[in-house]
């Protein structure tokens, strides 16, 4: 089966790109697969972070891959679109995580989809966590030209169906991300970061945005003891002085270290080896690559119930779920794991969760789909 993956690849960076590095290196070991990338992404004016690119020193898996797809030049949809039909592949895969994408993955998926290529699309989200009022549109008009769906979460699958309800799907978990390094101690990644030995370290992690909620842990830490310490690792999109206006009106400076940067690959082992559990406080959500790194690290979680997480968590009993980013309900949890000191038996389950999803289910996945469109007929 020849695939062409449509979708963003080295030198990009973030979570959608190592997802799709993953994704990529399942998928050749059981197909003929070309990596096709965005020639751009999001023009500089709409992006909030500093670089859309790794850098010299990021370790990133430099995925070989054809720059065709300008998100802003419809001309370049055309061109992409016949580019694939030329190279005549079994099936289109492509990635949604946001609607702002969707005009030019849709449009390529609906020109070659004519020519009888099965298209599928993964979807990350449906409904995305800072809304727009041209979000519907936008995804409305990328899910009409797949002809099947792999999603992540029951979340996501109920968000496909209020839009397509006979929408052919398949529903897979995330699995864990491996390509991190992973040989530091956290006796000696604490003295890297310069964190205190002696307390417990909560870690949020990832680019900070409002849904994830790190203002509700923040609130949080004065609930806690001191024998409780708060390390803050990720790019802010948009202004931190909020953030860091509540660690001053709260007195909690001693309490909180922050990173307020991209962190590279081979910097991640750091903050999460440094830790004893990921607190995941979102607001909204479907699912977590966050999740997927923390696990690699063996690293049990604490998340909200909102979109999928609960289900990334509680069938595994890899950490803990709290309905709401509330701090009272945050402290809760965060004492309730210590307390019943939680670690083993979370890694065992982290272990068990790593057993049932895997990036070669995923492919595999993409091979079930294709089969029953083509018998479909």
């Amino acid at each position: 089966m020849h695939v062409i993956f449509l979708s963003t690849f080295y030198p990009y960076r973030g979570g959608m790109a190592q997802f799709n590095a993953c994704f990529y290196r399942a998928l050749e070991k059981k197909y003929s697969v070309e990596a096709w990338n965005f020639s751009r992404q999001y023009p500089k004016l709409l992006f909030p972070g500093k670089t859309q690119f790794v850098d010299a020193n990021d370790v990133a898996d430099p995925i070989s891959a054809k720059n065709v797809l300008d998100s802003v030049n419809p001309l370049s949809y055309q061109s992409t679109a016949k580019k694939v039909i030329a190279a005549n592949p079994d099936v289109l895969l492509e990635t949604l995580w946001m609607p702002f994408l969707g005009p030019s993955l849709g449009y390529v998926a609906k020109k070659v989809q004519r020519k009888g290529i099965v298209t599928i699309g993964l979807l990350h989200n449906v409904i995305p966590h800072e809304k727009q009022v041209t979000d519907e549109m936008l995804t409305k008009y990328f899910l009409s030209g797949q002809d099947a769906y792999i999603v992540l979460t029951e979340s996501v699958r109920d968000d496909l169906l209020k839009y397509v309800p006979d929408a052919r799907y398949e529903l897979v978990g995330h699995p864990l991300y491996r390509h991190f390094s992973n040989t530091i101690a956290g006796e000696e990644a604490r003295k890297v970061l310069n964190l205190p030995a002696d307390k417990k370290v909560l870690l949020f992690f990832g680019f900070i945005r409002d849904y994830k909620g790190l203002d509700k842990i923040l609130e949080t830490m004065p609930l806690l003891s001191d024998e409780y310490h708060l390390l803050v690792a990720g790019e802010s999109y948009g202004d931190f002085s909020k953030y860091q206006d509540i660690i001053n009106k709260l007195g909690i400076a001693d309490k909180v270290s922050i990173f307020n940067k991209y962190i590279n690959d081979d910097e991640v082992q750091l903050y999460f080896n440094a830790s004893d559990v990921c607190i995941l406080p979102y607001k909204s959500a479907t699912q977590s690559g966050i999740v997927g790194i923390s696990y690699h690290f063996e690293l049990p979680v604490i998340v909200t119930r909102v979109g999928g997480l609960d289900q990334m968590v509680e069938p595994f009993g890899t950490g803990l779920v709290v309905d709401e980013a509330k701090p009272e309900l945050l402290k809760t949890a965060i004492l309730e794991y210590f307390e019943r000191d939680m670690t083993a038996s979370c890694k065992a389950g982290i272990s068990n969760y790593h057993n049932v999803h895997s990036w070669e289910a995923i492919a595999t996945t993409v091979e079930v789909l294709y089969e029953e469109i083509k018998n479909r007929g």
